[in-house]
């Protein structure tokens, strides 16, 4: 019978084994002596080590580290308790469908929660077309997809950080004697503080029974073979789409108007572009403020608000663009750019990294704060007017190095499932 329990983390993508990561090294120990207690009175049947892993990612890239981690675990168990391999058995379960569906149920405060454990508790892992040749939906893919990706983001944040890089193991001993446990909690060493595990007999329970057919990954012909003769309804449902368009409230400040517009790529990447254009003259005074130009940018988000919803929260980026300027005061006039020369005389260019945060303020709104540094290099001149004409007075090389961005944008957010929201519902 189940006698004792205990549940480890690794660091997201690692197979190693660190007693430093959180409460490992405490949790373990504990163990590894009652596991020596019961090999001195011969009492041991068996171990078992299960490794757990959240939705996200490939299957199989989440089954073979899984599977890595059992034979960390049990080597480090074999090890420091010195009992013999063929009392370990490991099993790399892969994603956690089944510790997935017991985290919903606890939280009835998530959305759509009555909506998640039906497609939970009835949705097949692959769904084929008639001829069986393609995957055409399945449990992951619906999820994903419910409420624009809304709730799978929540997801992500408030219940995936419990199923990754987790391995449990349990002690079974040969007698009926129950060893009583006593209360711990675990903590995920990527959980906040509220976000805890009860090490119980609960734990002891959930690992002793089988594992839902879905809680491992199938090959295609079990697939099949269970789909054999069933209907099976499939409801289309449109692809979460995450764009932004903005203006920085600098340059409008500064009477430059400008738009940008940005689009989420995956995998916490966006491609953004900006343009700007300006041109204020008064020729009776010789008074000019002309200016255009724009960016083009990669960004990287970062953070448990972009881990929950696309465009919001920390990132980096790199940029490069364009710009030209001429500024005429009445005495002294600056060009950017040399006249006459090539498209790329015509433009000094930029180019730089960027750090910002991206802040939601309303349902459909964001504030976007950015700074940027880098280079800046090309043409420019310096020219006197004199009644209806210009005089040359020099021509310029510029080579700058320091900040060449800023940015305070308003945000809005356009696309399915782009939306700002908290626990209950949109603000």
């Amino acid at each position: 019978m189940p006698a004792d329990s205990v549940k480890v983390y690794f660091l997201a993508g690692r197979r190693l084994f660190d007693p430093s990561l959180g409460n490992n090294g405490e949790v373990m120990d504990r163990f590894i002596e009652k596991v020596k207690k019961a090999k001195a009175q011969d009492n041991i049947n068996f171990l078992t080590v299960r490794g757990y892993a959240s939705p996200e990612g490939a299957s199989d890239a989440n089954q073979r580290l899984s599977g890595l981690r059992c034979d960390e675990i049990a080597k480090y168990i074999r090890l420091n308790a010195g009992i013999d391999s063929k009392q370990i058995e490991t099993f790399a379960n892969g994603v956690a469908w089944e510790e997935l569906r017991n985290l919903v149920a606890k939280h009835p405060e998530m959305p759509s929660q009555e909506r998640v454990l039906y497609i939970l508790d009835h949705t097949p892992l692959w769904v084929y077309n008639r001829e069986k040749t393609k995957i055409i939906d399945g449990k992951k893919k619906q999820l994903m997809e419910l409420s624009g990706g809304r709730v799978w983001n929540w997801m992500m944040e408030n219940l995936f950080p419990e199923l990754r890089n987790a391995v449990a193991v349990v002690l079974y001993l040969k007698h009926n004697e129950y060893i009583p446990i006593a209360s711990e909690k675990t903590t995920s060493p990527t959980d906040s503080s509220s976000d805890i595990v009860e090490n119980t007999t609960d734990i002891i329970e959930d690992a002793a029974i089988p594992e839902h057919p879905d809680s491992v990954v199938l090959n295609v012909t079990d697939v099949m073979s269970a789909l054999e003769g069933k209907i099976i309804c499939v409801t289309a449902m449109p692809k979460p789409f995450y764009m932004a368009v903005k203006t920085n409230m600098l340059y409008d400040a500064a009477l430059v108007p400008n738009i940008g517009a940005e689009f989420y790529l995956g995998k916490n990447i966006s491609l953004y572009g900006e343009w700007m254009y300006a041109w204020w003259d008064n020729n009776n005074r010789h008074r000019y403020w002309r200016v255009y130009g724009g960016d083009l940018g990669l960004r990287w988000w970062f953070g448990k608000k972009a881990q929950a919803k696309p465009l919001t929260g920390h990132h980096l980026g790199i940029y490069g663009g364009i710009l030209t300027f001429d500024f005429e005061t009445g005495d002294t006039g600056y060009l950017g750019g040399k006249p006459g020369g090539t498209l790329w005389d015509r433009w000094l260019v930029n180019s730089g990294i960027e750090y910002g945060y991206s802040l939601p303020i309303g349902k459909h709104l964001n504030i976007d704060f950015s700074i940027g540094l880098g280079y800046m290099g090309g043409n420019y001149i310096k020219y006197y007017p004199f009644d209806n004409d210009y005089y040359l007075d020099k021509e310029y090389k510029m080579h700058y190095f320091g900040p060449t961005k800023a940015e305070i944008s308003l945000v809005w957010l356009i696309g399915r499932g782009n939306t700002n929201s908290r626990k209950g519902g949109d603000k």
